[in-house]
């Protein structure tokens, strides 16, 4: 690292009063956030950019719908480095494949823009050293869309934790266990991604390739690398014996912080196992998780279980995001926890403020995908998890979201 060169904990940036937005990559994931963003305030799109002229039209007709006519397509295959080098953007919204994300991302801040990138940030620990190097010294945001930590069960957790209603939280479980067998064998046409790339990376991978939706939640209630961080790691996955079978995708990896904490994570896309984040917090005063089923244990307290649990979590409904929520409700979107990230994201960049994730938060979830494929293929030997902060975690004592003055 360059002597010059600071850390980017609580970065803040001049406050933007109108977002100008490039967007990368429209297929699924990404047309169903530009729709999104037709009911978000304060932006405007300037740029689209996609291989498809089918999808570039599709966006631009949605566009027009709402009085954007002036929005430039780029579809030849670095037309990206185009649409980043522009002088009328300032954040490069990215939802492409994996292996894409961090070069666009590191490109995008070299440029001069603020960079939002799809999950997970980077697929390496090389990429994810790139991307805190680059946000460093651009002072550039790279901000990671972890739609999870947005969960409204997950935000009402993170109130009570920091009531200290869990007393000490010791353990926590997260996962994404989603049955994706027919859409890994459908083509792009019928809701597939395109040429097969997820399932192409997942079948050459053995450990835990998509770990951001499970560990993300978790950070931010053991305050990583903000008081505590990750430490170390051992991951174990079936199928990759002498007699193993290459196409089931399961891995399961446990952690452990430099705080003693312990996190279990598990991934499994190729197994008829019903839908499941775990979400499980244990802690000394207090047990919470909302799959298979919603459960809520307090000490003195008797057990609530499945619609029991509402009333509590609507008392501690977190207090920055409760406007949005019921906005979200009364607009009906789709998925209330990515316009509450897209909301929040747009807030704090118009109002100049930390974003709710950082470049630290991208690279200690998305580093999780090699570390996770080290052990696997060394006898689930212990691997060590970097310091991306490079011993600054400790200068910030405690998560949060509520930021009300800029850092510059």
């Amino acid at each position: 690292m360059e002597e010059a060169q600071h850390h980017a904990l609580r970065l803040a940036c001049p406050p933007l009063p109108v977002v100008r937005i490039g967007f990368i990559g429209l297929g699924n994931r990404g047309m169903a956030t530009l729709r999104r963003y037709l009911v978000i305030e304060g932006v405007v799109f300037k740029a689209l950019c996609d291989l498809s002229e089918q999808h570039l039209q599709q966006a631009k007709t949605l566009l027009e719908s709402i009085g954007q006519t002036s929005v430039t397509a780029y579809q030849e295959e670095n037309g990206w480095k185009a649409l980043c080098e522009r002088n009328d953007i300032d954040l490069i919204y990215i939802c492409t494949d994996w292996l894409t994300h961090t070069p666009m991302a590191i490109y995008a801040m070299q440029q001069g823009k603020h960079v939002a990138i799809e999950v997970p940030a980077a697929t390496s620990v090389a990429e994810c050293w790139q991307l805190v190097d680059t946000a460093e010294k651009t002072r550039r945001h790279c901000y990671m869309l972890e739609n999870c930590c947005y969960d409204p069960f997950s935000m009402s957790a993170l109130a009570m934790e920091r009531k200290g209603i869990f007393g000490d939280i010791t353990h926590c479980e997260g996962a994404y266990i989603h049955d994706l067998r027919d859409r890994y064998a459908a083509d792009e046409r019928n809701g597939g991604y395109h040429e097969g790339w997820m399932a192409r990376f997942c079948g050459e991978h053995r450990g835990n390739p998509y770990p951001t939706h499970g560990i993300g939640p978790i950070c931010q209630l053991l305050h990583i690398h903000r008081g505590d961080r990750l430490d170390y790691l051992v991951s174990l996955s079936p199928g990759t014996g002498t007699d193993g079978r290459d196409d089931i995708y399961m891995n399961s990896t446990l952690i452990r912080t430099v705080r003693g904490k312990s996190i279990l994570l598990q991934y499994d896309v190729t197994t008829p196992r019903p839908y499941s984040r775990l979400q499980t917090i244990c802690g000394t005063k207090g047990f919470i998780q909302k799959y298979p089923c919603r459960c809520l244990s307090l000490d003195g307290q008797e057990p609530v279980t499945d619609d029991g649990i509402e009333p509590v979590l609507h008392a501690h409904e977190h207090p920055l995001t409760a406007d949005i929520l019921r906005d979200g409700e009364r607009l009906n979107v789709p998925n209330i926890m990515n316009y509450t990230m897209d909301r929040r994201l747009i807030h704090c960049l118009r109002q100049g403020l930390p974003l709710d994730i950082d470049v630290y938060d991208a690279a200690e979830w998305s580093c999780i995908t090699e570390l996770s494929e080290q052990s696997v293929r060394d006898g689930s030997r212990p691997v060590k998890i970097p310091d991306f902060t490079r011993g600054k975690w400790q200068l910030i004592s405690g998560y949060d979201y509520s930021h009300d003055t800029p850092e510059h």
